[in-house]
């Protein structure tokens, strides 16, 4: 039997440190970086998502960042495909691919034997296009909560993309998008080491505040606001927290302060939804970060690692 690629994961919610860690244990094993967050791939959303620089990276190898054009969409399965290609060409290297990020569930289709539903049924999605068209995207979502509660809870009322694909998925198979998932059969791809990163929650809250604020120092406003000039409000890539905060102050809906205010707390519930999501569906080894010296928290992960890559 062919032996399973080697993976270290990294997760953990936004602001807690994954950063600064992953690019130290790159070097300590040898080790390349694939992005898993399902929005540092566009170009042009640098600030907004908090995406590495290249003086950040240190001379380490990461991939995945900057693929798309914010206009395009992009799928977990598309995701799914893309690392997994990266892994092994990373593993051909004789590297060690490093995978960090916050995005949940597609951090799990990488590790995890997770299928996807095979359909694509051109007429009902042309159908249900014209619906969005002719009745607006709320219809659509009306449509979903009927027919699939749970995965209506799971996705933003705007998000057309996610929306025609569920409706798409269960006209055509019989089967929501719930019971797809219900039926996944939960079995490791990689002999994968994941860690995650925790942190009491005030630190960590107080953290997301001071970030928020050297974003919108280091320019966030005005990359938003490229964006919205160019009318891309409504498309996948900026549903990301960040930017829909900001186009509420660009339309005119609220003011400077209750735009920064929103963006602070929806990455606040954010982080906590990533808390959970770790939780309930992952087996991660998780480290507290804590006030205690970096050095002392690096070795203790270090020797985990070492251990568990024999």
């Amino acid at each position: 039997m062919k032996n399973k690629e080697k993976l270290l994961v990294i997760i953990g919610p936004t602001a807690v440190g994954k950063t600064k860690l992953s690019i130290d244990l790159a070097k300590k094993f040898t080790g390349e970086i694939i992005s898993g967050d399902s929005m540092q791939i566009y170009r042009g959303m640098d600030i907004g998502t908090a995406k590495i620089s290249p003086d950040e990276m240190n001379g380490i190898p990461h991939h995945l960042l900057d693929i798309k054009d914010p206009r395009e969409s992009f799928s977990v399965a598309e995701f799914q495909q893309l690392v997994r290609k990266k892994i092994t060409e990373i593993s051909n290297r004789n590297r060690l691919p490093i995978l960090v990020g916050g995005t949940g569930l597609y951090v799990q289709s990488v590790i995890y034997d997770y299928q996807f539903p095979d359909v694509e049924d051109e007429k009902v999605r042309k159908q249900l296009e014209k619906q969005v068209e002719e009745k607006g995207i709320d219809f659509l979502f009306h449509q979903l909560q009927q027919i699939d509660r749970e995965y209506a809870r799971l996705i933003h009322p705007n998000n057309r993309r996610r929306l025609i694909r569920a409706l798409e998925v269960y006209y055509a198979t019989g089967k929501t998008m719930t019971e797809w998932k219900l039926n996944q059969k939960i079995e490791a791809v990689y002999d994968s080491v994941v860690i995650g990163l925790t942190m009491e929650r005030s630190r960590l809250y107080e953290r997301i505040n001071d970030r928020v604020d050297e974003m919108i120092a280091n320019g966030l406003v005005e990359e938003a606001k490229r964006l919205y000039d160019q009318g891309l409000t409504n498309v996948q890539a900026t549903q990301a927290i960040g930017y829909k905060e900001l186009f509420a102050y660009f339309d005119g809906t609220v003011t400077f302060d209750e735009a920064v205010a929103n963006l602070k707390q929806n990455t606040r519930k954010f982080a906590k939804r990533q808390f959970t999501w770790f939780r309930n569906k992952m087996d991660v080894q998780w480290f507290e970060v804590t006030e205690e010296t970096y050095d002392h928290f690096f070795e203790k992960i270090c020797n985990f690692v070492a251990g568990k890559m024999k």
